[in-house]
């Protein structure tokens, strides 16, 4: 009436646990799908690379993490923001984190900004938190504030909503 070989097939309802689902094929356990759900977190997904040969025209913006190591002639925002050391950036630049190893010309808005011992930046940095190590090149101002990538201080737009007239109704 019943056949070993329906019986011990993997993926048969019928059956809760034989030795063929303890074995894959590949010679490695494979963790089935509520094991990811009840114990291990989402994993991080790597950085995005952009590689030396690669000129950007345009901007940037992720939730992640970036590392650039060519050229972008535009706005970057990410979570981290890595600039390789031949790397160049003419924009603004707005992480969570953002360590400079090469050029930026251009605002860098960031909770922690690292400038590296070989970092060229040309413009301004807003941060919370700052390091700058020996060697480092800066032209600019440093302004520190508790959220620096708060970029909305009051638009034209919002003040133009706020100020309108309030018209009575008939």
């Amino acid at each position: 009436m019943f056949s070993k070989s329906k019986i011990n097939e993997p993926g048969n309802p019928a059956v809760s646990s034989t030795p063929d689902k303890a074995k894959p094929s590949s010679g490695s356990p494979v963790p089935s799908q509520s094991d990811f759900k009840s114990s291990a977190p989402k994993a991080k997904p790597p950085a995005s690379q952009l590689s030396p040969d690669l000129h950007i025209t345009g901007n940037l913006k992720t939730s992640g993490d970036i590392q650039i190591e060519g050229t972008v002639d535009g706005d970057i925002r990410a979570h981290l923001l890595t600039v390789g050391e031949g790397a160049t950036v003419n924009g603004e630049c707005m992480a969570d984190d953002v360590v400079v190893n090469g050029r930026i010309v251009g605002t860098v808005r960031g909770l922690k900004v690292r400038l590296t011992s070989t970092a060229r930046v040309e413009g301004d940095i807003i941060h919370k938190t700052i390091a700058i190590e020996s060697g480092a090149h800066f032209e600019g101002s440093v302004q520190r504030q508790d959220d620096p990538l708060n970029t909305g201080s009051g638009s034209p737009i919002t003040t133009q909503k706020t100020a309108a007239p309030n018209t009575p109704k008939s």
